[in-house]
């Protein structure tokens, strides 16, 4: 996905204090750069950053300009700051290498911060609603094991972009493509269908120390399948049962056994997702697709292409040399010779499926599927539909030894083994603290902790980067986690509680000017960007901007915490306390959007 601008699209004033300085910033910048070649509305707008830093919450780079004024980046930025007018709610405005960097006043942007958090509440960050309809598929695991964390890192930034979507507007759907067709799911019907005393000794013996009594049925039905993905490697003659049980699959052929046992092990694994609060609106089993003439559709569609070529063995494919593919996949084979489709072609159906419903369609994949992704992108080409989807691709999950995690390789850290190790561990630092509490309120905080860390620890990261695992950092409840910002949420939360308790109350009408500490303008910086992050987040789909955004917050409201004195202040205590409810509302926000929970005590 590509990085737009990141002022287009932006929030409306009335939703976003900083966009109340947009406007009189690019007015003021039209003026002082007329006459200078392209330096038209569209282009100032295009380049304004909202992102905010140290001392700043506009900015503009200059060396577009620069160069066409003919002048050193550095310098001219120097005479435009200059040369700007006075500029309703701007403190001040300065150079910066070749930035002209904006600073709001402090009074300005606090009155206009508290007003836009206390009005909205739990809305404020989200755009007004757009009509736009957008789909998600994301996850999308085979239903033949459970979920080891290298395939949650797929749905949880899936849930995560599909909570931002619908932040900024959008109407959303969230899909789960459930692969019952394929050789992988095949594997588990094709051994759970033997009787068990014909099961070969290797493969039986995964079985032990386990009891289909005391597993979840992912967990139990899945125990074989490593074992059966090495099995039919070296034994043909399981490998040609399998093939056949494929083919019948393929052909659209009812199974009532196998699809009951994806059924099973889906259920069991969409209990895991439940876990660390992952849900979806809509299953789309790729079999359907063939029931209903959807791939026959796109089949015949396919015949008639442009570049259609039959293959000596019978099979048909499309010639994708035009496209740019690997040379050894300049073949698409959309049909087999013996009359079996393959999951590009069912692919391609489900995609015309999704774009007859929504406007924008979003893929959740790893980067392993790129060359599908081209292939599909192809495909869809050669039977003249002009709609792409858009992909979101990630880097895997590796182990401390390097290497990615592999279920048919056995190499895995389940995400329930990694949940209930993240719930001991959770459990004995809340009663460390509070050994006051009753035990169920202890579990149920460290039930949320430990999905809290486990969430943030793998959405913190860019999706393009690689997540090195390691049991210590995904399970870290302090620094850049989680819990660290659920604490700030506990702690903001706590401070209004003991002011309830005294019975003081926060302003309906916080004075800017009583709020001027650098703490508290810090900390009223974040909040005011909150809108803004959501915004590009959304055009981009880079998630990892809200974790960092929620860790920004946190730390920023600690700072201001420990820094400040709230209750015992005088004539500025309503106006912190404002501050504090604004903090407590924003992080809330912030939680929700990232799939955490909110804790009032930790």
């Amino acid at each position: 996905m590509t990085e737009p601008s990141p002022v287009a699209g932006r929030n409306r004033p009335e939703t976003d204090p900083l966009q109340g300085l947009v406007a009189p910033v690019v007015e003021a910048l039209l003026h002082a750069l007329s006459g200078v070649p392209g330096a038209d509305r569209a282009a100032i707008e295009r380049l304004l950053d909202t992102a905010g830093g140290t001392g700043w919450d506009l900015a503009i780079p200059v060396h577009r300009f620069a160069a066409a004024a003919k002048k050193a980046p550095n310098d001219f930025a120097t005479e435009l700051a200059a040369s700007l007018p006075d500029t309703p709610g701007v403190a001040r405005r300065f150079a910066v290498g070749a930035y002209v960097n904006f600073e709001a006043d402090p009074a300005w942007l606090a009155e206009r911060t508290l007003a836009m958090v206390t009005a909205l509440g739990d809305r404020y960050g989200c755009a007004a609603p757009t009509g736009r309809t957008v789909c998600v598929e994301h996850t999308s695991a085979n239903p033949n094991a459970p979920f080891h964390i290298g395939r949650v890192r797929n749905a949880l930034l899936g849930d995560t972009l599909a909570r931002i979507e619908r932040a900024a507007g959008h109407t959303v759907t969230t899909q789960y493509y459930v692969d019952d067709i394929g050789r992988q799911s095949a594997m588990v019907t094709w051994i759970w269908s033997k009787p068990r005393e014909a099961w070969p000794p290797e493969i039986a013996a995964t079985l032990e120390g386990g009891a289909e009594t005391e597993e979840r049925a992912d967990h139990w039905l899945g125990r074989p399948y490593p074992a059966v993905a090495a099995y039919v490697k070296s034994h043909p003659e399981a490998a040609a049962e399998l093939g056949e049980l494929g083919d019948r699959l393929e052909r659209g052929e009812d199974l009532p056994a196998h699809r009951r046992f994806c059924e099973a092990i889906l259920g069991g694994m969409l209990e895991s997702l439940r876990r660390v609060h992952v849900t979806f609106d809509e299953f789309v089993w790729e079999s359907s697709l063939i029931h209903d003439g959807s791939v026959d559709a796109v089949i015949g569609r396919l015949r008639s292409a442009p570049h259609f070529v039959r293959e000596e063995n019978g099979a048909l494919a499309i010639d994708t040399k035009s496209y740019g593919l690997p040379k050894e996949d300049e073949r698409a084979v959309f049909l087999r010779g013996n009359g079996t489709s393959l999951y590009p072609t069912r692919d391609v159906a489900y995609h015309l499926q999704k774009f007859g419903r929504f406007e924008r369609v979003v893929d959740v994949l790893g980067q392993d599927h790129l060359l599908h992704a081209r292939t599909l992108e192809a495909l869809l080409a050669e039977i003249g539909e002009s709609r792409r989807p858009e992909f979101l691709l990630y880097q895997y999950i590796t182990l401390p030894g390097g290497g990615r995690m592999s279920t048919r390789k056995g190499t895995v850290v389940w995400l329930d083994t990694l949940l209930d190790e993240a719930i001991d561990r959770a459990r004995a630092e809340v009663v460390r603290r509070h050994p006051e509490l009753p035990a169920g309120e202890a579990e149920q905080i460290a039930v949320a902790v430990a999905s809290g860390a486990i969430r943030y620890h793998i959405v913190r990261v860019a999706a393009d980067k690689a997540v090195a695992f390691q049991w210590e950092d995904a399970l870290s409840f302090e620094g850049r986690s989680g819990p660290f910002v659920q604490y700030a949420y506990a702690r903001a939360t706590s401070l209004l509680r003991k002011a309830e308790a005294e019975g003081v109350a926060t302003s309906a009408a916080p004075k800017g000017t009583e709020l001027s500490t650098p703490g508290e303008r810090d900390l009223l910086r974040v909040l005011a960007r909150f809108p803004s992050v959501v915004a590009a987040a959304a055009r981009t789909a880079h998630v990892h901007s809200i974790a960092g955004y929620g860790h920004d917050l946190a730390e920023a409201f600690n700072r201001f915490y420990q820094s400040t004195p709230v209750l015992k202040s005088d004539s500025e205590r309503a106006s912190r306390l404002a501050l504090v409810a604004a903090s407590r509302q924003v992080l809330a926000n912030t939680l929700e959007m990232l799939g955490l929970e909110r804790l009032d005590r930790m």
